[in-house]
């Protein structure tokens, strides 16, 4: 450990205590007698006949664990679906797969649409919207998961960006793409949003469950042909579905932020700043192909500074080995790190298509390189970041963080 990577990984840790699900819904779901409160906006829960709370995503397990505490029982029923289940008192927990759907998923998604279905104008649904939701979230119009699954690898491995592959999801959907909102119309709706997406698009996040979509089946149809995919989906032209355009399903409906990256990054340059470096933002919507930034990154910092972005890399998939586009990041940057200087690529998740989160790129890596006699640029033309990785030692590993508000990069010079 040099000072250098003491100081970013600190910094790094600092960052991701910053995005901690709990204490924001804390801070900002705030209950006093029958006054509900989050963000400044006000429900009266003595004005609804029943109140259900249903989540999808990464931050729902947690947020639901925490408004229990809060709302406690008032809270009349619902269905949180995650990547992890807990027992909690008066919602029902489910585990489901990511980043790609499954039965499991479906199962769940089709108990959270019967429960949505059951409301009407005197119900509150609090709907807790986050990251990973676009895949747990799975109802599909027409195809099965399989189908879906197919779509969406073949996406992901074209390199196509979050915005693209949920513009295709939304209209291969029942419940994506304001499908909720219109589910629960007349009922009351409070989007409780943890954003993971660059630019915080409220229609990307999830693939906006409660909020009008503004794309259409013909721009769903232009991102499949741009990517020849009409001929992966089994079924004839795909049957697109168009999304609900009617501002009367979305009147009722209030979406509040919870949780973004400029959290993260604001937590990140404050701990370089207490550790006496000069600071700066690169970007918080930070995109491009992975092994590109990487190289981009690399040659950011100045001497005494510590440069900080946020955003989600694209991987353009030639190879067959393991790896997550936070991987790809530090191994693009390895080839352009100086001896001086770092790069850090972190999934703020902490499930980078692997167990790891990310991985870190400077002269100790290059070290190990060296000393175990492996090729970066080999590993890089199989996609084996993973591996690569793991053989020097250099993967960031935090667990599941029960956060997620897109990647956190660290580009600094001693």
């Amino acid at each position: 450990m040099t000072k250098l990577r003491r100081d970013a990984l600190a910094v790094l840790k600092a960052g991701i205590a910053a995005i901690g699900t709990r204490e924001a819904v804390r801070r900002q779901c705030v209950l006093s007698g029958a006054m509900l409160t989050v963000n400044g906006h006000p429900f009266d829960l003595d004005s609804f006949r029943r109140v259900y709370v249903i989540g999808f995503g990464k931050a729902a397990l947690e947020t639901a664990e925490e408004l229990e505490k809060i709302l406690g029982d008032r809270i009349t029923d619902g269905i949180v679906l995650d990547v992890r289940r807990a027992k909690l008192r008066r919602i029902k927990s489910v585990k489901g797969t990511h980043p790609f759907p499954s039965e499991a998923n479906r199962f769940a998604t089709r108990d959270i649409m019967a429960m949505v279905r059951q409301t009407d104008s005197r119900d509150l649904i609090v709907t807790i919207v986050s990251g990973g939701g676009s895949a747990l979230l799975c109802q599909p119009y027409k195809l099965s998961c399989d189908d879906l699954t197919l779509l969406t690898r073949a996406l992901m491995r074209a390199g196509a960006t979050i915005e693209e592959t949920n513009v295709v999801r939304k209209h291969l959907s029942e419940i994506q793409g304001g499908q909720f909102a219109r589910l629960a119309h007349p009922a009351t709706v409070l989007g409780l949003i943890f954003s993971d997406v660059p630019g915080d698009d409220i229609g990307v996040i999830a693939s906006g469950p409660t909020v009008m979509d503004t794309t259409t089946v013909a721009d769903a149809r232009r991102i499949m042909k741009r990517y020849d995919l009409l001929k992966v989906c089994r079924l004839p032209s795909c049957q697109l579905r168009e999304t609900p355009k009617d501002p009367a399903f979305f009147r009722d409906v209030t979406n509040v932020f919870l949780m973004n990256n400029s959290i993260a990054v604001a937590a990140m340059e404050a701990e370089a700043i207490r550790r006496g470096y000069a600071t700066r933002v690169y970007s918080t919507s930070l995109a491009g192909e992975a092994r590109e930034v990487g190289r981009l990154l690399a040659g950011l910092p100045r001497s005494g500074e510590m440069v900080f972005a946020a955003g989600e890399t694209t991987v353009t998939v030639l190879g067959n080995g393991k790896g997550g586009r936070n991987q790809e990041v530090a191994l693009g940057a390895l080839g352009s790190v100086d001896d001086d200087a770092l790069v850090i690529a972190c999934a703020s998740d902490g499930i980078d298509n692997a167990p790891a989160a990310g991985a870190i790129a400077d002269k100790e890596t290059k070290k190990h390189v060296k000393d175990l006699c492996l090729n970066a640029d080999a590993a890089l033309a199989k996609n084996a970041s993973y591996a690569f990785f793991k053989k020097t030692g250099d993967h960031i590993v935090t667990g599941v963080t029960g956060a997620n508000v897109s990647d956190l990069f660290i580009a600094a010079r001693r």
